[in-house]
């Protein structure tokens, strides 16, 4: 259905379950949403998840043989909650097939364009990508200029972070609200509550 991230492998499946608990609660910054700006909504919430998702794997992605299979198990997870809550919010069995390959294209679009991005240190290009991408809040525009820097830190913050801590389930994100001063300014401007 969606093609491996990364290769298989065992392990203990309790460090992939925390990792995605890890993002799926940084994610759900309330942050993200009321000062940066990003939808409220399916879609923004899904958005969110894969944002933070693709700088986990990115990192897992670079690490030895464990760490890719543990990314690869935290992947697979991924998958599984998508097609959870594809089936929650009623989609039939014929048509999850088709929406799982939907996703699996969104997440591995995000992928390339971020991970580029983040590898070249492009705040610049990051913030094109998530401008283009991320959907806004409503009557807001998303203020791309801090949550591109929000992600370049959570980039640093990840592969700065050993493999022990990494492996007991801890993902250093950095905290989105230290970017606020970019992203309280434009969204003021957006609101016509700027100069």
């Amino acid at each position: 259905m969606i093609g491996r991230f990364f290769r298989r492998g065992g392990g203990d499946p309790a460090i992939p379950a925390a990792l995605y608990g890890a993002i799926v609660a940084q994610a759900r910054n309330p942050v993200l949403f009321s000062d940066i700006g990003i939808a409220d909504t399916v879609d923004g919430r899904f958005e969110s998840v894969v944002l933070h998702c693709v700088l986990l794997l990115r990192r897992f992605g670079r690490g030895d043989e464990e760490m890719r299979s543990t990314g690869q198990a935290v992947f697979d997870l991924f998958c599984t909650e998508m097609d959870r809550s594809l089936r929650e919010m009623g989609v039939g069995d014929l048509a999850v097939p088709k929406r799982m390959r939907k996703i699996g294209e969104v997440f591995y679009g995000r992928s390339a364009a971020f991970d580029s991005a983040l590898a070249n240190e492009d705040a610049d290009a990051l913030a094109a990508s998530l401008e283009r991408n991320i959907p806004a809040a409503e009557g807001r525009q998303l203020a791309v200029a801090a949550l591109a820097s929000y992600m370049l830190a959570s980039d640093a913050a990840l592969a700065s972070a050993s493999k022990r801590e990494l492996m007991k389930g801890e993902a250093p994100f950095a905290d989105p609200a230290a970017f606020l001063q970019d992203g309280k300014d434009e969204g003021k401007q957006a609101a016509g509550e700027g100069d």
